[in-house]
């Protein structure tokens, strides 16, 4: 029998797409691959159908809801999943339906085989809208410029992680970069000397809907953002 494993996902305004992203999973890694997983489900004030179509899903699912009737925005919805954890290993999946569920089992065997802290996927290639590819690839060589994380694709939000590490992790004044959370997730995690394995994953389009972070209207303010939260998350780890 595998290790029991939460898996978060953060949601906002997914009505569309987070209830066939909770089927799709659960058939494909709990009963196609066997493994024994429970979702928390991190609904961000969502103005939609979000909360309604996770609470259906609920019925045959084994999934817990955490929901607020107010915007606390993507990392401090990440952290309060986490938080919510108790399993021994903790993965993650956005809710938009870009992460491919077959590839948990790659993820899961790298952790097995190599006894990783953390094993993170990839995306290979990677689909996103050439703003927002173009955003990542000069924020990253910015990024390298504090960290040295050695990842080939420090944003990529598809990991599983043991539990006890993600709590050394989480220590601190975690969510530094409000929209940049795994940027900041791996620094952290190298701060804290996880050890890190990677894997090649299938990187999907959106199942439904759009992003309302990174819009083009928007990037110029969080490029800003995120370079004072770098600026800031780079001293808090050198002090600590």
């Amino acid at each position: 029998m595998s290790t029991p494993i939460d898996v978060v996902l953060p949601a906002h305004n997914e009505g569309e797409s987070i209830g066939l992203t909770l089927r799709e999973f659960y058939q494909i890694v709990a009963t196609d691959q066997g493994h024994s997983i429970r979702f928390i489900v991190c609904e961000d004030g969502s103005k939609d159908n979000t909360v309604a179509v996770i609470q259906e899903t609920a019925k045959t699912l084994p999934v817990i809801l955490i929901s607020e009737n107010f915007r606390k925005g993507y990392s401090r919805a990440v952290i309060d999943g986490f938080k919510a954890s108790t399993n021994p290993l903790v993965g993650f999946i956005d809710s938009d339906g870009q992460c491919d569920p077959r590839d948990f089992a790659a993820l899961y065997s790298e952790m097995m085989e190599k006894d990783c802290d953390l094993v993170v996927g990839y995306r290979n290639p990677r689909k996103d809208h050439w703003t927002r590819l173009l955003m990542s690839g000069l924020f990253k060589q910015v990024y390298q410029l504090y960290f040295d994380v050695g990842l080939k694709d420090p944003s990529c939000p598809y990991l599983i992680i043991k539990r006890d590490a993600l709590l050394r992790l989480l220590k601190g004044n975690v969510g530094i970069l409000k929209q940049g959370f795994w940027w900041e997730f791996f620094a952290r995690a190298r701060a804290c000397k996880l050890s890190i394995c990677q894997v090649p994953v299938t990187h999907r389009i959106r199942t439904a809907g759009k992003t309302v972070v990174y819009r083009p209207t928007k990037i110029s303010g969080i490029a800003w953002q995120h370079l004072r939260g770098l600026a800031k998350l780079s001293r808090e780890l050198k002090s600590s």
